[in-house]
């Protein structure tokens, strides 16, 4: 297939091609002759029935600093002129977030976004998991200090974080003795208008915070995040080192509750993260870790994800010509 294909993402110039998601999609994208344009979120406008983007036609290549040629700004019709939309914006996970779903939910008869808009829309990281709470460490969402001072002193150790951040920004771990936690609930409370979450620490997190990923509900590969010395988080963007792994049969069974229901709700590539067992968050707006896994693994996990793309494009066709 010939595919126009629109990225919604974060500026190219910031990109750190060594290890990003999303321009593995965009060289694996390139290498099938697909024609790329790149835009962003706040480029996006409804006019008179028609979404349109201020975009850019990409080349893109293998070279960090000379990554991507980009051509003259041009209006595009996300409904009309490509075939598929790839929303790809790194959180927060704001208003202006939720607006870019609605908007790209106005072209989804026409054009394939993936993830599906609403359903991203519909399962932020740190709330969608809360379906899957049998899967969970002891979980709690709140803005009431006292709460989570009973919450501490059943669990003893916690980490509270906020819950529309992204990797692995103001995670905070509050020990034994508890000194903080007033400190740290009128922190949140000033910096978010949300509530925070709050979970039992898992100090076998040491050992790696496992990210699985999925495409179209099934297992294609996973790495294990090490966080560094002194460090509870895992991320690789914040010092975490990325080490091959294998499935676990408790990972295994949750992959396998999960998978149908991502599948189901368009959710096509998505990353979850479990830490000992535990399943903490389940990642829908940018998941990451496809370059790391391919290194361990030899696989190629960007040509799986358009591999499916494209046979879902085929199956709408299809459909369209009954």
């Amino acid at each position: 297939m010939n595919l126009r294909i629109a990225i919604q993402m974060d500026p190219l110039e910031t990109v750190k091609i060594a290890g990003d998601s999303s321009f593995a999609m965009m060289l694996a994208a390139q290498k099938r002759g697909f024609k790329l344009w790149h835009y962003l979120a706040s480029d996006l406008s409804y006019i008179e029935g028609r979404v349109v983007a201020k975009a850019r036609s990409v080349v893109v290549k293998a070279v960090q600093g000379m990554h991507f040629e980009a051509g003259p700004e041009e209006e595009i019709d996300l409904g009309k002129d490509v075939d598929v939309v790839l929303m790809r914006q790194d959180p927060p996970f704001d208003l202006a977030y939720i607006t870019a779903t609605h908007l790209l939910e106005r072209i989804v008869k026409q054009t394939l976004v993936v993830n599906d808009p609403a359903a991203v829309r519909n399962a932020p990281e740190k709330l969608y998991v809360l379906d899957f709470a049998q899967f969970m460490p002891p979980t709690m969402i709140t803005r009431d200090v006292k709460q989570l001072r009973l919450f501490h002193e059943r669990h003893h150790e916690v980490v509270v974080k906020p819950l529309y951040g992204n990797a692995g920004s103001a995670v905070f771990y509050i020990g034994p003795d508890g000194k903080n936690i007033a400190a740290l609930s009128e922190l949140f409370g000033e910096v978010w208008r949300e509530p925070y979450m709050v979970q039992a620490f898992i100090p076998d997190v040491v050992k790696g915070d496992k990210r699985i990923v999925l495409i179209d509900g099934e297992v294609v590969g996973a790495i294990n995040r090490v966080p560094s010395a002194g460090e509870i988080r895992s991320n690789l963007g914040v010092g975490g080192t990325a080490e091959p792994s294998v499935l676990t049969q408790r990972e295994k069974e949750i992959c396998r509750i999960l998978g149908p229901e991502l599948a189901k709700n368009g959710l096509l590539f998505v990353g979850i993260d479990i830490i000992a067992g535990y399943l903490t968050e389940i990642n829908v707006t940018s998941p990451t870790g496809i370059v790391a896994m391919d290194r361990f693994n030899g696989s190629d996990v960007a040509s799986l994800i358009w591999d499916r793309i494209e046979a879902k494009l085929k199956a709408k066709l299809a459909n369209k010509n009954k």
